[in-house]
């Protein structure tokens, strides 16, 4: 028997559920019944549905619900083998294989109260899950405290399937907020294969991906200079757009150091600022600091200004503490401040900047010239009538605390015509570079100025020629495409002009092609010169490239004269014979190298080479050789990530020199970076075991050891690999599926 009753609001609706009640009363047994009500408080969208196979009752007040019970409201839907329904109440008890689907999350247990309309209620000894992150466990009660918080009381959670989770927290009380996506526990251990690894009196953990304030999971390490380390972090999470995070470290050898991060993003300004101190390190007995800040703001349309400003207490700093290659070894340290207004062919910019120098005894760097300030201007138009004209300016002073000092003007203009057509391209150029200096020696208070103006002409051509060919056994397109630069500039004695700001370029394939054979503006390099070059590509239907091979050279007509200081001319005919090639043999399978050949030393100046091998996800190996001749450095680079078995991975890099120029103490044949790994992934926790080797200076080096746990959906424990495997293995990937969420004790 089947009875499905909708209940209309008012008096008949009262007088049809009284004579139903009736109905059902007289009824000794009903095979199955169905019913929809509207409470008073209820939705007139959301209706209750019940259903059972046997009902009795009065339906405008109670309904006894016995053998396959299922009471549906909107998002919440509640099975058991027994409840009663209180219609008035909008409420529901509930015995025997109770469960509960609430809004996705699901919960199981022996006893259930709850009230439907305000999602609050209780059950004892349930078990739960959470959809949004497989999160699960039991308890002896939870307790509802709306559609999106409940309460757990002696619980236990864990993303672990199973009824044997490999790891699990157990806590005396937990709050789940759905609305905030996080989770908090009080009095908490947990446990990692039985064994309790963590206790604490306070925890918080993720219910999704969503950010959270809270005290972020402890990192610990060892490190060569500093011993062991352990940071426990708090992140601020202050807003969408704004988060601050503070991160004290203790360092076993040096003392508390305290640091933080903060980060804002808005409509028209972004920026961060990191900060560490430490007070009267145990080694040094000073006290040591390190600061950087970043901004960028727009102010209009046109209008944009910003800083980049880096600090750092004493030279040695980066090498005490820094935790990778690029922080550990930079000696410069920029204090930038600009501001920027663009027109709309036009853009000029203000800005200020000077270095710190952090030096290195045994290998000191000369300390660069401060801009104080820079004032520049550039302009451009294309295609006016057929031609290219840029127009560029500017003004900079130069200080520097012992070296010559000085004002330096500079304008730039260049007009250009580009002939371009499907088959080849002709532009031909001319340029002019006027320059002004107004120059004072600090040591003997002399003053000088020089001006100088060298017109410059260029002519750039090149043919592109393609035919159909095969290459391993595909149809493909080949191109041809020879290309010719010839400069002509006149000679101009320099060598009074102080070096402020400029330096020989390195040769390579865009810088054949330039027009000065110096960077900045304190050299213009007399050329009569032609520069010739060869390219050709097999490029397959969907456009990808399968093989690229360049050959360029350039040669010059008379010898060039504007050297820097302290260097001779070069007599030269033409530049060493420069060849680029890359070759992909499959999907998965590339190469490419670079080679810088002397034709009258018949020797390689500079060589490096690459292939890549990225079979499947989460293999990668990489193998990378680089020579340079003139600074006696050759390097073997070897990095990978590869899975020893089903559940192990390996993970890698050696960079090993075979020289590195150094005079004063032998460097050849050893180990200058290193990192080695091992990550193990069970099905809901992963284990990470690295060991990196960071050269600091001149040779030194730091060596750290870092461990991790990783509890998937719940925190990670130990110290921080993730950061010096990414930079040191290039295509590597995470072991597990999706990125864990960080939580916070």
């Amino acid at each position: 028997m089947t009875w499905l009753s909708p209940l209309l609001p008012g008096r008949r609706s009262m007088m049809a559920m009284t004579a139903m009640a009736a109905a059902i009363s007289a009824l000794p047994f009903a095979s199955h019944a169905q019913t929809t009500v509207s409470s008073a408080q209820s939705d007139a969208n959301a209706p209750t549905n019940v259903s059972a196979e046997q009902m009795t009752g009065r339906p405008d007040r109670e309904l006894v619900l016995e053998r396959d019970v299922e009471i549906v409201r909107g998002g919440t839907t509640m099975t058991s083998d027994k409840a009663t329904y209180w219609i008035a109440e909008d409420e529901i008890e509930a015995v025997g294989n109770v469960k509960m689907t609430r809004f996705g999350d699901r919960y199981t247990g022996d006893k259930l109260r709850y009230k439907m309309d305000a999602g609050t209620g209780f059950a004892d000894n349930p078990t739960f899950h959470i959809k949004a992150n497989n999160g699960q466990g039991g308890a002896e009660r939870i307790d509802f405290l709306g559609e999106d918080r409940a309460r757990i009381t002696e619980g236990t959670y864990s993303t672990c399937e199973g009824p044997d989770p490999d790891w699990y927290l157990r806590a005396n009380t937990m709050t789940l907020d759905k609305g905030r996506d996080a989770g908090t526990a009080g009095t908490t251990l947990v446990y990692f294969k039985g064994v309790p690894i963590v206790g604490t009196p306070y925890m918080s953990f993720p219910l999704s991906d969503a950010r959270k304030s809270g005290v972020l999971p402890p990192t610990m390490g060892t490190t060569s200079r500093g011993g062991f380390e352990v940071m426990v972090p708090y992140y601020f999470n202050i807003a969408p757009n704004r988060d601050f995070t503070f991160s004290p470290r203790f360092i076993a050898k040096r003392g508390l150091q305290l640091g933080g991060e903060a980060r804002y993003l808005g409509q028209n300004y972004a920026g961060e600022t990191r900060f560490e101190y430490l007070a009267n390190d145990r080694e040094t007995k000073t006290d040591r600091y390190s600061l950087s800040t970043l901004h960028t703001q727009r102010l209009s349309p046109q209008a944009t200004f910003g800083w980049n400003i880096n600090s750092a207490s004493d030279n040695d700093y980066p090498r005490d503490f820094s935790r990778n290659l690029a922080t550990s070894t930079n000696r410069l340290l920029l204090r930038d401040i600009y501001f920027n207004y663009a027109g709309d062919y036009w853009n000029a910019t203000a800005r200020a900047s000077s270095y710190q120098v952090l030096q290195d005894v045994l290998s000191p760097i000369t300390r660069p010239y401060d801009r104080l300030p820079q004032l520049s201007f550039t302009s451009a138009r294309y295609d006016v009538g057929g031609f290219d004209w840029t127009a560029n300016a500017e003004a900079t002073s130069f200080y520097h605390p012992t070296l010559v000092r000085g004002q330096r003007y500079v304008v730039n203009p260049s007009l250009s015509y580009p002939i371009v057509r499907p088959g080849y391209f002709i532009t031909p150029k001319v340029s002019l570079h006027a320059s002004s200096y107004s120059v004072e020696d600090p040591t003997t208070n002399a003053q000088s100025s020089y001006n100088r103006t060298l017109p410059t002409m260029s002519l750039d051509s090149g043919l592109i020629f393609e035919r159909p060919a095969s290459f391993l056994g595909q149809s493909m397109t080949q191109t041809f495409e020879p290309r010719l630069f010839y400069v002509k500039t006149p000679y101009r004695d320099q060598s009074n002009i102080p070096i402020f700001d400029s330096a020989l370029a390195d040769l390579s394939f865009a810088q054949i092609f330039a027009e000065n054979r110096f960077i900045g503006n304190d050299r213009i390099s007399d050329a009569n010169q032609l520069t010739v070059a060869a390219t050709t590509r097999f490029i397959e239907d969907n456009g990808v490239e399968r093989l690229r091979l360049a050959l360029g050279q350039r040669f010059y007509f008379t010898d060039s004269q504007v050297t820097l200081p302290n260097q001779v001319a070069t007599t030269d005919k033409k530049s060493d014979i420069l060849a680029s090639g890359m070759l992909k043999l499959s999907d998965t399978l590339s190469t490419e190298g670079n080679l810088q050949y002397s034709a009258t030393q018949k020797t390689l100046s500079r060589a490096n080479y690459g292939l890549s091998w990225r079979p499947a996800d989460k293999k990668v190996l990489n193998l990378t050789y680089r020579r340079d001749k003139a600074n006696e450095l050759s390097q073997i680079d070897v990095s990978g990530q590869w899975p020893l078995s089903t559940r192990w991975y390996g993970v890698g890099r050696i960079n090993y020199s075979l020289s590195d120029g150094t005079q004063t103490v032998s460097t050849n044949n050893r180990i200058a970076e290193g990192l080695l790994g091992l990550e193990y992934k069970a099905d809901c926790w992963i284990f990470r075991i690295v060991a990196q080797r960071l050269p600091t200076g001149t040779s030194q080096a730091n060596t750290s050891l870092f461990f991790q746990l990783e509890l998937s959906g719940l925190t990670r424990l130990g110290s921080d690999p993730l950061t010096a495997i990414r930079r040191n293995v290039p295509g590597y990937q995470m072991i597990n599926n999706q990125p864990s969420n960080v939580s916070g004790m």
